[in-house]
């Protein structure tokens, strides 16, 4: 059984920094790529950012310069750095990883169950 758990959200004001991590566990062989999505009510899942296992990240226009992601292969863990938040940023922000598990012979696409970022202005 494989899962992943999201943990760091929480109330910020304008300007202000979060980092909300995830960490994979269960029976991984191994993981691809990970990356983290968001959503408000009513809208879509977008993309924040995403990174391969060899590092490479790609993030949204509405946070580059702002939001990093950053990942250590020997936790299984992800983690997203948010500064200059805005009100605009307030979502569940949910982990993703495409994951070969043990015994499945391709890799399967997991979820977080989402931590909530709430930015006052």
């Amino acid at each position: 059984q494989v899962q992943l758990v999201e943990s760091g959200g929480g109330l910020v004001q304008a300007g202000g920094s979060l980092r909300v991590a995830c960490v994979a566990s269960g029976s991984i062989s191994s993981i691809n790529d990970m990356g983290w999505y968001r959503q408000v009510p009513g809208k879509q899942r977008e993309l924040v950012a995403g990174t391969t296992s060899g590092g490479t990240a790609n993030y949204a226009d509405s946070v580059k310069g702002r939001f990093t992601i950053s990942r250590d292969n020997t936790k299984n863990t992800v983690y997203l750095q948010m500064n200059n938040l805005k009100p605009e940023d307030t979502a569940v922000y949910y982990c993703h990883a495409e994951i070969f598990a043990v015994g499945f012979f391709s890799r399967r696409s997991y979820w977080g169950k989402g931590t909530l970022v709430t930015v006052s202005s």
